[in-house]
């Protein structure tokens, strides 16, 4: 148990303030209380790290703005995958458009889920939270605990509103792809190019497999930082003008 004497803490931290939130906000949300708790609780931590979310953009506008030149080199190195992505790559660091830097906002999220599961699943650090419900369903309910009354209504509602956000989101990456002429800083011709560009636009879509195996309270925690990433799309990828992403 010493291993995870980290985990439990931080179950035990994120117990603490998801039940200060639901004593807050009780008054106005009733029963549904601990449920509103975690919705604010997702918005908290996706206004922390924010500021990687807008460099992320800032670095998607700068690689955009990069097309022309990725498909010169595309052009002029088609029989050289090795030499094109040694060239691609200091583009990028040239311009500084790194095509990793993406994948901080997911994987600092990682951490907020995996302690919003164990409280849920587990009851660590404050058992209590498990009877709290949403809709007369347990947040420590998984899909399979129980597929009468109002549990499929729930669970249906959530999963349905996460596949319309998968998908937006596979459309988006699917655009961006185009409009970059590469996925995800990689190269769109080469070996192994193609099947990459056919699998990451569903990687969406793997949050939708999650919610089926998770507490409801971790499906909630889902949907709230997913639609928070597409309205963040909304605002932040607005078009610009060409002079304003330069200067980014």
């Amino acid at each position: 148990m010493l291993a995870f004497a980290p985990l439990h803490s931080a179950a035990s931290a994120a117990a603490t303030v998801v039940t200060w939130l639901a004593d807050v906000l009780a008054p106005l949300t009733g029963g549904a209380a601990t449920a509103a708790a975690i919705v604010l609780f997702t918005v908290a931590v996706r206004l922390l790290i924010s500021p990687l979310t807008v460099a992320q953009v800032r670095g998607e506008r700068r690689r955009t703005a990069l097309a022309p030149e990725v498909r010169e080199l595309q052009r002029r190195y088609a029989d050289d995958p090795a030499r094109l992505q040694s060239e691609l790559f200091a583009l990028y660091r040239n311009a500084g458009a790194s095509p990793v830097a993406g994948c901080l906002p997911a994987l600092l999220q990682a951490p907020f889920f995996l302690v919003m599961y164990r409280l849920f699943a587990t009851g660590d650090g404050a058992p209590e939270l498990l009877g709290e419900r949403l809709a007369g369903v347990p947040l420590g309910w998984h899909l399979g605990d129980g597929l009468a009354g109002p549990v499929p209504l729930v669970f249906g509602v959530l999963l349905a509103a996460l596949l319309a956000l998968a998908w937006w989101s596979s459309r988006r990456m699917r655009r961006a792809a185009a409009a970059t002429g590469t996925v995800a800083g990689t190269p769109a011709e080469g070996p192994g190019a193609a099947v990459l560009g056919r699998v990451l636009p569903l990687l969406p879509y793997g949050t939708v497999l999650v919610a089926l195996v998770v507490p409801l309270a971790a499906v909630l925690y889902l949907v709230t930082t997913t639609a928070w990433t597409a309205l963040e799309q909304v605002v932040l990828r607005r078009p610009q003008p060409a002079a304003a992403i330069d200067k980014r």
